[in-house]
């Protein structure tokens, strides 16, 4: 559950939250984020996302598909990955140490080359944010799945199109030059 306090700009994230028969909630856990800072989680938290990051700012809304642009890195899951992570990440959500699996944070991005411009309208906006910013892998789900806001205009027809994109696709980007420092999630400006 994601709860987001625009005058503050802060957002609460709670995993595996259920309402009880009282009326209050019960959760897993819970993170709260100032989304005005680039402050990160402690080294080795985990919160709602098992990399730790917040969950609100990598998710796909409809306005931003609508208005034609999502200006912002993605937040995908992959099923299997390593027990590691990377900046900006800061929590590991595996056993497996094999290292052809991928760590929490990795940053990919789908190449320049790949053509998108057959696909609909609502997926060729996600697949150009997926060239210019990328995506970051935040936690253990469906093979390489994207996460939106829940809105009843979304064409699962269109966005079903990102499904032929395949591995091949995309590149990993390592994202280590462009640390600020390890506790925070500022960018330096890539060249």
């Amino acid at each position: 559950m994601i709860a987001y306090d625009p005058a503050r700009c802060r957002a609460y994230e709670l995993y595996a939250a259920r309402p009880q028969a009282d009326g209050s909630w019960q959760a897993g856990s819970g993170a709260v984020y100032d989304l005005a800072s680039h402050r990160l989680r402690p080294a080795g938290w985990t919160s709602a996302d098992a990399a730790g990051l917040p969950i609100l700012p990598g998710l796909v809304r409809y306005d931003e598909v609508a208005a034609g642009r999502i200006d912002h890195a993605i937040r995908i899951t992959a099923p299997r990955t390593r027990n590691a992570y990377v900046w900006p990440a800061r929590h590991a959500a595996s056993s497996r140490s094999d290292p052809a699996l991928p760590p929490m944070g990795l940053r990919l991005r789908l190449k320049a080359g790949v053509d998108t411009s057959r696909l609909p309208a609502q997926a060729r906006v996600v697949a150009q944010a997926l060239k210019t910013y990328g995506a970051i892998l935040a936690d253990n789900g469906s093979a390489w799945f994207i996460t939106g806001t829940q809105d009843d205009r979304w064409s699962n027809d269109a966005l079903r199109a990102l499904g032929g994109l395949s591995g091949a696709d995309f590149e990993a980007v390592d994202a280590a030059g462009l640390m600020v420092s390890a506790d925070s999630g500022q960018a330096r400006a890539s060249s």
